[in-house]
């Protein structure tokens, strides 16, 4: 059954030593040894290749590392190597301890590694051994017995293992020998041993020389002189109430405050029996720290106790009575902690700016959370604001990853200040705050957007080339050249013509110019399409329409449509003789290119033959009798009339208008004398003529037509008390009928009589002309296959007198 159990527990034991190998290796521990006091930059070990990532790994990966706040840096990560950043003090680090041992830890990122390096410091032969005091005194009674022994101070030696002290040595003498003793730590100590019974009256005091030994390489030593006064007979020592004592101390404990009191009593009576208190051996840090009474053995703190620079100190206390015989106490203090350090908050990696693209879960920092406090004042809780796009995700030890929780845009919000807060579990719990500023870089997501969804540009006609049509602004909320815009005009075309002839744009300033100048009567209004354009990659771009309308100036003056003379003809209208005052005579029909006001036109009298005779319709053109014609006004009237619109300044035109007042036919040819007046010219000898030759029929058809109305009628009517039509063909092609615009109609429509005695046989125009009619070209022409074109009673044309007194004759006929 035994050898069973021995079995079972050796497989046991093997399993364990497995498993614990393979946690250490899993968990990526390094240990290192190195003596101390080795200089800055000695190599330490080869981390790069203990880790199986080369140097251009660890470069990488950002492998640094890290301490503690306050903590010193001693190792350093160069090139692959570790090795020493300061100079290393065993004794410093860890005192009397006999393995000193220092841990780091190695963090390496993308992704987060963190390896426990521990560095086994080897102590070396660098502090000599050292007594208390350089002189002891020693009071022994000269009835000690041969072989009484007298402990010594202890040599204190800051080395430990064999450069500790090993050997004591006492210079020879006649009296004492020298007894190495241990400690139960393992410390030595001298004792001397009574070789010869002292004699007071011989010698009363005997000097000895004591040496202690270390057992480094390079031995050292050091030495104390002992005095021993031979006295009076003293056997008892005194002896402590406790071989070690044990407190507890607060850090930050005040000045004063008492740690422990000990206390050792003594046997024998009077001088003998009176027992002080001193530090037998203590460190020089804790002789900073702690004090003691010599009479009531209380140590009192004299220092600042700090639990994160120190946990715990170890002091020899020693008792001396009167006669000199001492005794040795141990003293343990602990030092608890307080929770009286804030944690500590670093940025260990922060990646910025941020692309506002960035999708939420993108980790963008490493944060690591320290408290030098113990146990659960050190136990952290980390925190960041709502209010941010941010949170902290728990990650090895106490780091934390910073990752984004939903999408950023740049236009709304450019930067954050993220505050991250951690709170220990102390009591009072403390906490601190650190604030980070994060920058969200851009990213081109924004097309130009223009300030209005569209434009109206007003251009007055005649514009000089190169001057500004109108201006375009489109704003991207995007930074830099993803903000830049460029304008250009979208290429098309106007009445068939490229744009490009028309307008330019300035692409920096979206200033859009006139090309070449603007008619108003060719167009009056185009659109064009702009586009904006960002400089980002790849650009973004939107579209605006800019209607452009064209405004019309006065640049044409107005166009006589009725009467319109022709080469060296002229036109007449005749007028009864029996004509009323107001009676409406003939009309003067005009039309202007331009529009609005620019196209109202005016009409005035400015030459007559008779001044009071006739008058013009300021509006219409209308030419009246202003009085009743008499047989003394005279035949042939000439009147020159004026249109003038109402442009700023205006422009006008004159026309001529030839009045013949006659009732009778007959009277016809002496027209001929008008036009020699007004035309300077003479007639041919075969017009004179055929003048006379038809003279007769005129005649004759005169008197039928008086006897005709007469029959009819015995009211006179008006001459051209109707609508006189006017060929469409004097108006310009692009002008319609519009109402009350200042635009005339195409028609206008009048009824001509022959003479005021033809009440019933009316020879009425048409009341609407067409082409044929009455061209523009030429008026009362006559042609074989037409002869109805020949009869216009208010215009005629005496270029052809002969042609003309035909036609007449016709339709009297």
């Amino acid at each position: 059954m035994g050898r069973i159990e021995r079995i079972v527990h050796f497989h046991v034991a093997f399993w364990i030593t497995l498993i614990a190998a393979f946690l250490r290796v899993c968990h990526g521990d390094l240990s290192y040894s190195v003596q101390e006091e080795m200089k800055k930059g000695s190599v330490v070990g080869n981390i790069a290749k203990d880790l199986g990532l080369g140097v251009k790994g660890l470069s990488d990966r950002k492998a640094r590392i890290e301490i503690e706040r306050n903590g010193r840096r001693f190792l350093d990560v160069q090139g692959g190597e570790l090795v020493i950043a300061e100079r290393i003090d065993r004794e410093e680090l860890c005192g009397s301890k006999s393995s000193c041992p220092l841990n780091y830890e190695l963090v390496l990122e993308n992704p987060l590694e963190l390896h426990r390096i521990a560095l086994q410091i080897v102590d070396v032969n660098d502090n000599a051994p050292r007594f208390p005091k350089n002189e002891m005194k020693l009071e022994i009674s000269e009835s000690a017995y041969k072989g009484a022994r007298y402990p010594l101070d202890e040599a204190h030696d800051s080395d430990v293992g064999r450069n500790g002290i090993q050997t004591y040595s006492l210079e020879k003498n006649e009296y004492f020998t020298l007894s190495v003793q241990s400690n139960s730590d393992g410390s030595k100590y001298g004792e001397l041993v009574l070789d010869k019974e002292l004699d007071r009256e011989q010698q009363q005091e005997v000097t000895l020389l004591l040496t202690a030994s270390d057992g480094g390489s390079s031995q050292r030593s050091g030495t104390a002189v002992i005095y021993v006064i031979v006295l009076d007979a003293n056997d008892n020592r005194p002896v402590f109430t406790e071989t070690i004592y044990k407190a507890s101390l607060p850090e930050n404990s005040p000045s004063d405050t008492v740690v422990v009191t000990v206390s050792a009593t003594d046997a024998d009576e009077g001088a003998n029996g009176e027992v002080t208190y001193d530090f037998s051996r203590i460190s020089d840090k804790a002789a900073r720290l702690f004090s003691i009474d010599n009479i009531s053995g209380e140590i009192k703190v004299i220092g600042p106790i700090d639990y994160e620079d120190k946990y715990e100190y170890e002091l020899r206390v020693q008792a001396k009575d009167g006669a000199g015989l001492t005794s040795n106490a141990k003293v343990n203090i602990e030092i608890t902690d307080v929770n009286d350090n804030a944690p500590e908050i670093y940025v260990k990696s922060l990646n910025v700016p941020i692309p506002e693209n960035t999708p939420p879960g993108t980790e963008v920092g490493i944060i690591n959370v320290q408290d030098k406090d113990n146990e659960g004042n050190r136990q952290l809780r980390c925190s960041i604001q709502q209010n941010a796009p941010f949170k902290l995700n728990p990650s090895i030890k106490n780091y934390y990853t910073l990752v984004t929780t939903a999408e950023l845009d740049r236009e709304l919000v450019g930067e954050y200040n993220v505050t991250i807060t951690a709170t220990d579990e102390g009591s009072p719990p403390l906490s601190s705050s650190k604030t980070i500023h994060l920058s969200v870089s851009d990213v081109n997501d924004n097309p130009p957007v223009f300030e209005e969804q569209s434009y109206n540009a007003y251009v007055s006609e005649n514009n000089k080339p190169g001057s500004s049509v109108c201006s375009v602004s489109a704003r991207d909320p995007d930074w830099r050249q993803n903000g830049t815009v460029f304008y250009s005009l979208l290429p098309s075309e106007v009445n068939g013509v490229a744009l490009s002839s028309y307008l330019s744009i300035n692409g920096d300033t979206g200033v859009i110019h006139a090309v070449r100048a603007f008619d108003y009567e060719q167009f009056r209004s185009f659109k064009v399409q702009v586009v904006a354009r960002d400089n980002g990659s790849p650009p973004l771009s939107s579209n605006v329409t800019v209607s452009v309308f064209i405004t019309d100036e006065n640049d044409n003056s107005p166009q006589i449509l009725y009467p319109t003379p022709e080469g060296n003809s002229f036109m007449t209208e005749m007028v009864p003789k029996a004509a009323l005052s107001g009676s409406l005579l003939s009309k003067v029909i005009a039309v202007d290119a331009d529009s609005g006001q620019n196209a109202w036109l005016s009409y005035q009298i400015v030459k007559s033959t008779d001044p009071g005779l006739f008058t013009i319709g300021l509006h219409s053109g209308e030419i009246r009798a202003q009085r009743d014609i008499s047989e003394s006004d005279s035949m042939k009237q000439n009147l020159v009339i004026s249109v003038k619109d109402n442009g700023q300044p205006s422009l006008s035109t004159t026309c001529a208008v030839y009045l013949v007042i006659s009732d009778n036919l007959a009277e016809v040819p002496e027209l001929k004398d008008m036009s020699y007046e007004e035309n300077n010219s003479k007639l041919t000898s075969y017009l004179i003529i055929a003048l006379v030759s038809v003279s007769t029929f005129f005649l004759t058809f005169i008197i039928l037509i008086i006897a005709v109305r007469l029959c009819h009628r015995r009211k006179p009517r008006l001459l051209f008390d109707g609508a006189v039509a006017i060929p469409s063909a004097y108006l310009p092609p692009n002008y319609a009928d519009v109402d009350g615009t200042g635009t005339l109609r195409s028609t206008y429509n009048y009824d001509a009589y022959m003479t005021t005695g033809s009440r019933t046989s009316d020879f009425m125009f048409v009341t609407s002309y067409n082409d044929n009619t009455l061209p523009s070209a030429t008026t009362l022409k006559r042609s074989p296959g037409d002869n109805s074109e020949c009869l216009n009673f208010t215009s005629l044309d005496f270029t052809d007198t002969a042609s003309k007194c035909s036609t007449l004759a016709y339709y009297m006929g």
